[in-house]
């Protein structure tokens, strides 16, 4: 049975809570593969984790190099990594049933956005028949992740 974690955002992209979320997954020694819509996105977001603070630094790719990477950027299913988490970002998907394979599936969607919310209460009703363990956070006023369910 895999953890399924709803992060709904109040303030701000996904770009502003994914380190963050990537340095605690790396913390615990696990590695994780990152799913988004598009190669674009993918380019973008490996930019991003480049340059998101200066005095970070979390090991990633994106591209067939570097596929031993703690952190993998896909816009596809692809896993080369060993991957233990998935975070499905920008309303990537995964069918409920093929989530298997990882501890945690950590999906980031933007509240103000109708279709991500519709999206994502079907993605928690799959994973509750599936039987994943799920838990909903929300952004507080102030960023904070506050468990609403």
């Amino acid at each position: 049975m895999t953890e399924v974690l709803f992060y709904h955002l109040e303030r701000g992209g996904v770009e502003g809570v994914l380190p963050d979320l990537l340095e605690k997954t790396l913390g615990r020694g696990w590695r994780a593969v990152v799913r988004t819509v598009s190669r674009e996105r993918v380019n973008m977001l490996d930019n991003h984790l480049w340059v998101y603070r200066d005095e970070s630094f979390l090991p990633h790719a994106g591209t067939g190099e570097g596929v031993d990477q703690p952190v993998w950027l896909t816009d596809g299913e692809d896993v080369p990594n060993k991957a233990e988490l998935l975070f499905l970002i920008d309303g990537a998907k995964a069918e409920a049933t093929a989530l298997g394979n990882f501890i945690r599936c950590v999906t980031i969607f933007d509240g103000r956005d109708d279709e991500a919310l519709s999206d994502a209460r079907k993605f928690w009703k799959e994973t509750k028949a599936a039987g994943h363990d799920v838990a909903y956070w929300r952004q507080s006023p102030e960023g904070r992740w506050e468990k609403q369910a």
